[in-house]
């Protein structure tokens, strides 16, 4: 009996050394079939310009009070007055959208760290359709007359938009980087075989500014005059692997 143990013992070891051995073989046979010495890396890139299809307008309300409470209250009171007059406009409350808030103490480090009050800050984005670009004028005065700054104004593309120039740019690289894979093939007397590997390196979309704080100093109505919306590039980059037959 503990002959016929061990006899099974050493056959179910020798069963998985074949079976670690057949994989190993397989792995050593896909890995050779895709050798670094029989393939091309290709870089594709490409470059689409873009009209932007929205106009964000980044608000900042800043308030100070002697207590957290107080310069909480200030701002609430000024959201509250823009929103109404936002609203008053058509805009939907959704379409007023809070990027960020915070409240916190303000100190006078000559004299030991000593708390002298709190700032509140309240950063918010309106967004305007390209289409509606006469609202600019008054999205701007609405804040301003509330009590609100205006940190910055960008150029912007809608997600529907990002995600169709994406697939556009990413095709246009791809194209790219097979065109460049097969004069490269045929430059060594090859051809371009089956695609081995491929990965996104980038898409180049970062929003584009139309107008800074510093410029911001007219009344609204003069400021939509400056915002004149112009073709911008966005670009995609992409890493193509191929065999050469």
């Amino acid at each position: 009996m503990k002959k016929t143990k061990l006899d099974n013992s050493v056959l179910i070891t020798l069963i998985i050394v074949c079976g670690v051995i057949f994989l190993a073989l397989i792995g050593i046979g896909f890995f050779s079939s895709i050798n670094p010495s029989n393939t091309i890396t290709s870089q594709g890139s490409s470059s689409i310009k873009v009209l932007p299809d929205i106009v964000s307008v980044y608000f900042n309300v800043q308030t100070q009070g002697a207590t957290a409470s107080e310069a909480n209250g200030k701002n609430s009171e000024i959201v509250e007055k823009m929103t109404n007059l936002l609203e008053s406009m058509d805009f939907e409350e959704n379409e007023i959208q809070s990027q960020g808030f915070n409240v916190y103490p303000n100190y006078d480090y000559t004299s030991g760290n000593r708390i002298t009050g709190y700032t509140a800050s309240h950063s918010i984005k309106i967004e305007i359709l390209i289409e509606d670009k006469e609202k600019i004028g008054n999205v701007i005065d609405a804040g301003i007359n509330s009590g609100a700054g205006i940190s910055y104004i960008n150029y912007e593309l809608t997600m529907e938009n990002q995600n169709k120039y994406k697939a556009e740019a990413l095709k246009l690289a791809t194209e790219d980087a097979k065109i460049k894979a097969e004069a490269i093939a045929e430059g060594t007397g090859g051809n371009l075989g089956s695609l081995v590997s491929i990965s996104t390196s980038d898409f180049g979309y970062v929003p584009w500014l139309a107008a800074s704080e510093a410029q911001v100093k007219d009344s609204g109505a003069e400021i939509a005059t400056q915002i004149t919306p112009s073709e911008q590039e966005i670009s995609a980059m992409i890493t193509a692997v191929f065999r050469i037959r």
